[in-house]
């Protein structure tokens, strides 16, 4: 494999994105939907099969950074609050060396009120590939720095163990003395190898930390 392109296999999606999934609040699906509301913002996919292509990269999880892109709670249905958006131009090549260009689709999960995403999981538009279904190898290339894989259930478990020791050397005062200064900027300061992970696990394993090994 060239540097800078990592290779996932495809998977079937909800089948929202599309309109194939009869049960879908959206019978046309949500990306025909959205995008005339993306054009009006500035961005046209006119030239996007109006569907995502599901990219998984099980076991591993996608940390994504510095988008090309983003429109803030955009409005796009009243079936519930407007979402946030960000998207990443990238160039896929499939197992046949037919190279298009696309665009890494990330609804943020924090707005994102329906459908839950796997971490392991990118969402891609992109025109039509042909020779493509489930299980086809593809390859994804992004800017530097804006897309890593990482092994995220190990580094969870790997912080929890970190923590534990933290804790029990000093088991009265470690979460008065550290949590004053914000996970992140501790970790800075202690092992920067786990600043990898995002905010949202960070919280997860610290509050675990504090539940398995404080007393109540």
């Amino acid at each position: 494999m060239m540097p800078g392109w990592i290779e996932g296999v495809l998977q079937h999606g909800h089948g929202v994105a599309s309109g194939a999934n009869s049960e879908s609040p959206y019978p046309k699906g949500s990306i025909s939907i959205q995008s005339p509301f993306f054009k009006a913002l500035g961005l046209d996919l006119s030239c996007y099969w109006h569907g995502t292509i599901n990219l998984s990269f099980k076991p591993l999880e996608i940390i994504l950074r510095n988008p090309d892109i983003t429109f803030e709670n955009m409005y796009w249905t009243d079936l519930h609050p407007p979402e946030t958006f960000s998207f990443w131009n990238i160039k896929l090549r499939s197992i046949d060396n037919h190279n298009v260009n696309g665009l890494i689709y990330y609804p943020h999960p924090e707005t994102k009120a329906r459908h839950w995403q796997s971490s392991s999981v990118l969402e891609i538009l992109a025109p039509r590939m042909t020779n493509l279904g489930e299980g086809s190898p593809l390859q994804v290339k992004a800017s530097e720095g804006c897309l890593q894989l990482i092994d995220g259930a190990r580094l969870r478990a790997k912080l929890l163990e970190f923590l534990k020791f933290r804790v029990l050397a000093s088991p009265d005062h470690f979460f008065a003395n550290s949590s004053h200064l914000g996970i992140r900027e501790w970790l800075s300061k202690t092992n920067p190898e786990f600043l990898i992970l995002p905010n949202k696990d960070l919280d997860h394993v610290w509050n675990q930390a504090k539940t398995l090994y404080t007393e109540t």
